[in-house]
């Protein structure tokens, strides 16, 4: 019976066994996946972050842009006849000195790059000599400078151009309203400079502070090297006044002999004048030798 059943089976052609049997075996779908319909994403996320650089550059652009008409303002406010700033009376000749501080002090090239702070020193000399003309030409160069400039080196910029357009203002009205619309136009711009967004380097080195000293037209900058040098001077200094006016108080009053009496008298009062005058000179001696000291121990500490 079971030969009978094979011989039957092998009999059957092998296309009537195919269909028979084919309720057996289902056949299961297969679903490759197609990456294709991920390519449309993609290429919208990467026009998305051409977009946002294309903006964001397009942006960048338009405020140099801006700063530089701010620039180009400020410097035909300055082309003013060759003689302006001479005829400037003293007083504001010193307001005009103290622009050209609060402009260029301290580290200036550092702060504002190298270019720029050049032609920020340059402009400084320009207004202390009184050089219109060519405070004129070099204020002219920093719209160009602008492209050129980081957003640290503009915010310092602007800094400076508000802080220095305040000695400006307080010239107060002269001749046809020239320095306040120098004032208006520099403040308006340096703040569009201080408005620039600073940004931050986790391993840039934090700038030391710096102090400067003004002496009328002589600026000296402060170092704990310097204080100390000038506390030695002062101590030696005090000594030599010590010793001077040790020496002229062991001259005897009755050893002083003159002619007459309006003589011993002069004498007298020239003794006691420079005695006073080297006591006095002696205790300031003292007191900036301590004080120096002590500066120079504060200067030291904040370096550290």
């Amino acid at each position: 019976m079971a030969t009978t059943s094979l011989s039957a089976l092998n009999l059957l052609p092998p296309s009537k066994f195919s269909s028979s049997h084919s309720h057996s075996f289902p056949q299961i779908p297969l679903h490759i996946p197609s990456f294709s319909n991920h390519r449309p994403l993609k290429s919208k996320w990467l026009r998305t972050i051409s977009f946002a650089l294309a903006e964001s550059s397009d942006s960048s652009k338009s405020i140099d842009r801006d700063l530089q008409i701010l620039l180009k303002e400020l410097a035909d406010c300055f082309v003013l006849p060759a003689d302006y700033f001479k005829q400037l009376p003293r007083d504001l000749r010193l307001d005009l000195n103290d622009a050209a501080f609060d402009l260029s002090n301290g580290t200036v090239k550092d702060e504002c790059g190298e270019e720029a702070g050049e032609t920020l020193l340059n402009i400084s000399r320009a207004w202390e000599n009184a050089e219109t003309s060519v405070s004129a030409a070099l204020v002219s160069k920093l719209p160009q400078l602008v492209g050129s400039l980081t957003s640290n080196n503009k915010s310092a910029l602007g800094k400076r151009m508000v802080s220095a357009s305040r000695r400006f203002q307080a010239m107060g009205q002269y001749g046809q309203g020239e320095l306040q619309m120098i004032a208006k136009v520099m403040n308006r711009a340096g703040k569009a400079l201080s408005e620039t967004p600073v940004s931050e380097v986790a391993n840039e080195e934090p700038k030391q502070e710096t102090r400067v000293l003004k002496f009328g037209e002589l600026q000296v900058e402060l170092t704990p090297e310097k204080a100390y040098t000038g506390a030695v001077i002062a101590f030696f200094f005090g000594i030599l006044t010590w010793q001077v006016s040790q020496g002229i108080q062991r001259i005897p009053e009755s050893s002083l002999e003159y002619a007459n009496d309006n003589a011993l008298l002069l004498a007298k009062s020239l003794r006691l004048t420079l005695l006073s005058i080297f006591y006095s000179s002696t205790f300031l001696s003292a007191f900036a030798c301590v004080g120096l000291v002590l500066l120079a121990g504060q200067l030291k500490s904040k370096d550290k």
